[in-house]
């Protein structure tokens, strides 16, 4: 049984408390972004992550600068299809992890927009992000694990005598996560992540990809590596009716236009294509389970609205069936952080003293 470990988002396109209300946005900035890391740590959350879309900042640069400002935080830093040179890559993470002191992992995105990908030059489509994705992170691992000249001849790269200075200071390298909903995602999560990240969905649905996933590690020999998570919002209020009245509110100002653009410009997502699925069905998809944000925002936009009793059973029920990262958001972000570390860690943490770090 893995420890349990929970990772909250660094909001780097601006927080809010109703979307499309202007009144109600905060704009991105260094103050907002160390009232956010600093809430983080203090309510227990061990890791940050930080977001990649034209409309936020910079992760990378953002991320140095967080991690120089916190005592312990890790940041989940997007390593993207292309993007960068592998070689290059690889060297950026282990100065990172090296000058930081292990505070890195790396979370693989392929991309959850055509448009956005075709708008900043990315010419590869969908299946062979995924390809490219592959042999990058073989050679990160493999310039990260070797202690010589590196070689590579893939379909996309090939390199001759490759090294890189400094090594990581984790050991074997930082560990790898990914969200992806398709099954080519699902395959190479299975081959390289140590955490796949589910969005919310139906217990069953998340138990039956669980099984899938780890089937597909079988054959990688990775049936004990691969390790899974929850990536959910949260809405968590003294009672269940300020929590659903706080839930309504954030969205009912909302244009039509908004909620158009969400759909239409990351409609070749298979992620993003489930959650808009699980949306049709209704406002929840269990208990305390609810669908509302993914009309506003992209991405994970299921959301766990209650009070604290009921946040701390949802989840328990995900790590009941087996996940044991849970990377989280709610809104005001350094507010939503506090409140879950006041009210719902010591619950969760009272439920599952041994795999739970002391607070």
């Amino acid at each position: 049984m893995r420890r349990l470990e929970f990772g909250w988002f660094l909001p780097t396109a601006g927080d809010t408390t109703a979307y499309g209300l202007a009144s109600a946005q905060v704009a991105p900035s260094l103050s907002l972004f160390d009232k956010v890391v600093a809430a983080a740590e203090a309510a227990g959350f061990e890791y940050m992550l930080v977001p990649v879309q034209t409309a936020c900042w910079e992760a990378w640069i953002s991320s140095a600068m967080m991690v120089a400002r916190s005592k312990s935080m890790r940041m989940l830093v997007a390593a993207r299809p292309s993007y960068i040179n592998p070689v290059l890559l690889a060297k950026m993470i282990s100065a990172f992890d090296q000058l930081s002191g292990g505070r890195i992992c790396i979370n693989l995105i392929a991309g959850q927009s055509e448009a956005e990908n075709a708008s900043e030059g990315v010419k590869w489509g969908k299946e062979e992000r995924y390809e490219i994705m592959d042999e990058e992170v073989s050679i990160l691992k493999a310039l990260w694990t070797t202690r010589g000249p590196v070689d590579f001849d893939g379909k996309f790269y090939q390199l001759k005598g490759a090294q890189i200075r400094p090594y990581p200071l984790q050991q074997p390298h930082p560990r790898f996560y990914l969200g992806g909903g398709s099954k080519q995602a699902w395959e190479i999560s299975a081959k390289h992540s140590d955490v796949h990240l589910f969005w919310g969905d139906t217990y069953e649905r998340i138990r039956a990809n669980m099984a899938e996933i780890r089937g597909m590690a079988a054959r990688h020999g990775r049936e004990k590596d691969i390790g899974f998570g929850m990536r959910l919002q949260v809405v968590c209020r003294p009672t269940e009716k300020e929590a659903w009245d706080f839930a309504h509110g954030l969205i009912e100002h909302a244009s039509e236009a908004q909620k158009a653009f969400v759909k239409e410009r990351f409609a070749t997502s298979e992620a993003n294509r489930r959650v808009r699925e699980l949306a049709a069905i209704g406002e929840t998809i269990e208990p305390h389970l609810w669908t509302g944000i993914t009309q506003v925002r992209p991405g994970a936009g299921i959301a766990v609205v209650g009070d604290p009793e009921q946040c701390a059973d949802t989840l328990q029920k995900f790590i009941d069936l087996g996940c044991h990262s849970f990377c989280l958001s709610g809104y005001l972000h350094d507010e939503e952080a506090e409140r879950f570390g006041k009210w719902v860690m010591p619950i969760l943490r009272e439920r599952n003293r041994e795999r739970m770090l002391a607070a």
